[in-house]
């Protein structure tokens, strides 16, 4: 059981590094290139669309795996491998999941409530893009790094 845990959390912290480092390395760059009222119209669109099943299956469902692990991490705490399992699970749910909830879908809320046509959108786009982003870097490298521990601890 719990390497197969292990092995699906792996995969879905892997999966999840790859989404948003698309984010971080294309994805943003070409939506800064168009003009604003349209990136604003398309991240806007991105926003409702990653609301679906499949999106949410990965990103909640490996944090519940991460949190069990965690949990069996420290039940079972003494080698090597329950520490492997104790910090990639911590960095998902941390680093990937809270920066997620406390910084990227506040960002999101904003953006939603302005009209791509809003004169005000431009200097909110261009804070957007800037900071967004950067915390996207974060959930990148969280979800890389979780990936590398999980699957060390296999």
């Amino acid at each position: 059981m719990s390497f197969a845990a292990t092995l699906i959390a792996a995969l879905g912290c892997g999966l999840m590094a790859g989404v948003f480092f698309a984010f971080s390395t294309f994805v943003m760059k070409a939506l800064a290139r168009i003009p604003e009222g349209e990136g604003i119209a398309a991240m806007q669109s991105i926003n409702r669309s990653v609301i679906n099943p499949w999106f949410i299956l990965v990103f909640l469902g490996t944090a519940g795996i991460c949190a069990f692990l965690a949990s069996v991490a420290v039940v079972r705490w003494g080698t090597q491998r329950e520490q492997y399992l104790l910090a990639g699970s911590a960095l998902y749910i941390v680093g990937t999941v809270l920066v997620t909830l406390v910084f990227n879908v506040p960002k999101n809320n904003e953006l939603a409530k302005i009209g791509s046509a809003d004169p005000r959108g431009l200097v909110l786009w261009r804070r957007y893009l800037s900071t967004w982003t950067a915390w996207n870097h974060v959930r990148t490298a969280a979800a890389l790094a979780a990936a590398v521990c999980l699957t060390l601890a296999l």
